[in-house]
């Protein structure tokens, strides 16, 4: 079973007529929407913001679902001139440094982290529009990021978001291939005179929630 998870690019998506459950797992519940062969999870759910979000329970929810390979739908601001705000991006790696979700907080476990290149190479496949490779960096959020730390990060990764690696890392763990398909809805804080704003974010979400929508659409055709 396909599993999705999605966050602002969702919030004005229509669901139909998708199943809504509550799934109870060791980390906490989750609310998981299914469809034929596939399972969708919204991970802001209660309105929570990144720094809040129970990624254990997120990821567990959709394996007790029976979930065997799960794709990302993230949020992301540009850190290159050439991935300019609309764009589509498929990250082949990651870089986060602060502390990271993880299931080995009563043992001691080491996973390698990645995105899994066979459903990545899916993704590339399905939305060919979307610059394949280039490197998501994660911050804690909620708030954005400084001008300072934006131009920091322009020299060590294509991407910035805030949820994206939380899931990468947990996925792994739990031993579920995980790839990621990210929108751009902004330049980073500060690049090329950007004001970045939640607002402009949320527009962007609905300029294009019909490509979200068809994109919704062909991966759940080709993948279950």
């Amino acid at each position: 079973m396909l599993g999705i998870i999605g966050g602002t690019s969702l919030l004005e998506f229509n669901f139909g007529e998708w199943k809504k459950k509550c799934v109870h797992t060791p980390y906490g519940s989750s609310a998981v929407l299914t469809g034929d062969n596939v399972a969708l999870l919204l991970r802001h759910q209660n309105r929570r913001a990144p720094h809040r979000i129970n990624y254990r329970a997120h990821i567990a929810a959709l394996a007790i679902s029976g979930v065997d390979r799960i794709i990302g739908i993230g949020s992301t601001g540009s850190l290159k001139q050439q991935i300019q705000p609309g764009s589509l991006v498929i990250p082949d790696d990651y870089f986060y440094l602060s502390s990271v979700s993880t299931i080995y907080n009563h043992s001691i476990g080491h996973i390698r982290p990645d995105f899994s290149p066979e459903l990545s190479g899916v993704l590339s496949r399905v939305i060919p529009e979307a610059h394949f490779g280039g490197t998501y960096i994660q911050t804690d959020g909620p708030r954005f990021e400084t001008v300072s730390e934006i131009k920091w990060m322009s020299s060590v990764a294509d991407i910035v978001g805030m949820t994206i690696v939380s899931e990468a890392t947990v996925a792994r763990e739990m031993d579920i291939p995980f790839a990621a398909i990210c929108t751009v809805d902004n330049y980073g804080n500060g690049l090329f005179n950007e004001q970045v704003s939640y607002d402009n974010v949320l527009l962007n979400a609905r300029m294009y929630k019909d490509r979200t929508r068809r994109m919704l659409t062909a991966l759940v055709e080709y993948c279950i």
